[in-house]
């Protein structure tokens, strides 16, 4: 995942100035060398690493850390401070017209992922009330058209088209019927192409004329490193960019151009793109992202996710019965539903604080073993769900034949179970004595 070598060079450079009571000029030295090569390895622009270790040395040079109680930790303090303000410091949120509908204008190279962010938008914005219509602007790329329909498709949201007509007077249409049909957000997918050319940005002109967006999103990926600020410049030269959308930070990125591209070009990213599912387009928060950078966690996104994934009266009713210890395995699978919603379990656990000084493989967490203990839920009755106890040696051979899995699995996930209940149970006040330990079934 992106940063994860910047994190590590640069909690590996803070380490040793945390552990000291007092630190002297050298010490701030040596640490900033650790800062500039880890920085120009992640690929950010030199003049923005010069930059960045020249304010940051001259602040923590200054009497307030040097005779702090915790000059090392007053460091790593200043370094959060300035990765948040490289990155733009505050949120920077969608606008809104005053006079529907607003128009979101999508732009960027081809591959740069416009049309899923496209529709990620659109999902996000319906379920904040919104009524989106998705626009077929890409006339020239095979199957654009119909790519579209299908991630519009997937995420239930119209999509508007005119084959290959002028994608300006697409557009122009597209304006009509939202009025008509009162949808009030429309999000114009057009054309890219491989390098920047004067004929895209010719159209994208006459696109923007014809239409007058309410922001125009520049959507560039995040792998191709400077290359994504060098895009974000000339797009914003020729036609103007609002806010831009990094797609492909869950890849091997280095994320250079994430602390590049704001300083450069003073255009804001709204928001990143951390995997293939809705809830994988993040809001870009530059203080949860330094937050997550230097090992110090992002406990509010992770309470963002669950409070975007968990079912309010689910949740009471399954407090209710934590209460009563009647915990059953229909409520364990419905939580293990709700908790795959928030994305991939090592991505949560980078956002715990002091998580990601730990190295995280698979072997610690078993992705698919939530699969298998889905699988094996799945494959009982209602009334095994509700009342595991009945589970005989005959019932558990039909419940290992329906979920593809062995008898040894199904007693284990039982034993697990088990073993919650009881540690619930001490946590709740029902039963009394030693703890037992517990590790989750697909852990």
């Amino acid at each position: 995942m992106a940063f994860e070598s910047l994190a590590a060079r640069l909690q590996g450079a803070f380490k040793q100035l945390r552990g000291k009571g007092k630190i002297s000029e050298k010490d701030v030295k040596e640490a900033m060398r650790e800062v500039r090569l880890a920085l120009l390895e992640a690929d950010v622009n030199f003049r923005i690493v010069k930059d960045f270790v020249a304010t940051v040395s001259e602040r923590a040079v200054g009497d307030f850390v040097m005779k702090s109680l915790t000059p090392g930790q007053q460091v790593v303090k200043l370094v959060d401070e300035e990765l948040t303000r490289l990155m733009g410091t505050t949120q920077a949120k969608l606008t809104f017209a005053n006079n529907s509908p607003t128009v979101y204008m999508m732009v960027g190279l081809q591959g740069s992922g416009k049309t899923t962010s496209s529709g990620k938008i659109a999902a996000q914005l319906r379920k904040q009330g919104k009524k989106p219509l998705l626009v077929a602007c890409d006339i020239y790329r095979p199957a654009a058209i119909k790519q579209l329909q299908v991630v519009g498709a997937n995420y239930n949201i119209p999509v508007f088209e005119q084959g290959t007509q002028a994608p300006e007077k697409t557009a122009r249409d597209a304006l009509e019927h939202a009025r008509s049909h009162g949808l009030d957000v429309v999000i114009i997918d057009t054309a890219g192409r491989l390098h920047i050319d004067e004929d895209l940005m010719a159209e994208l002109s006459r696109v923007k004329s014809a239409i007058n967006p309410t922001e125009i999103l520049l959507v560039v990926d995040a792998m191709t490193g400077q290359d994504a600020v060098n895009v974000a410049q000339k797009f914003d030269e020729l036609v103007g960019v609002d806010g831009i959308i990094m797609t492909k930070l869950d890849g091997d990125a280095r994320g250079g151009a994430a602390l590049s591209v704001r300083q450069i070009t003073g255009k804001p990213i709204k928001f990143v793109g951390m995997g293939e599912k809705i809830e994988d387009l993040e809001a870009f928060h530059p203080d949860r992202m330094a937050g997550r950078i230097l090992g110090m966690g992002d406990i509010k996104s992770i309470i963002d996710k669950a409070q975007e994934s968990f079912d309010e009266e689910e949740a009471a009713k399954l407090e209710e019965k934590l209460r009563k210890n009647e915990l059953d395995l229909e409520d364990f699978l419905s939580q293990l539903q709700q908790l795959k919603k928030m994305g991939p379990i090592k991505s949560i656990l980078n956002m715990i604080p002091g998580m990601n000084n730990m190295k995280i493989d698979d072997s610690m967490i078993n992705e698919a073993g939530m699969g298998h203990v889905e699988a094996i839920i799945r494959a009982m009755t209602p009334k095994e769900r509700s009342n595991p106890n009945i589970l005989n040696s005959s019932r558990k051979k039909r419940i290992a034949a329906g979920s593809g899995r062995n008898i040894q699995e199904i007693n284990r996930l039982l034993k697990q179970f088990d073993d919650m209940k009881k540690m619930m149970g001490q946590f709740t006040g029902k039963k009394k004595g030693k703890k037992r330990g517990f590790s989750f079934p697909f852990a």
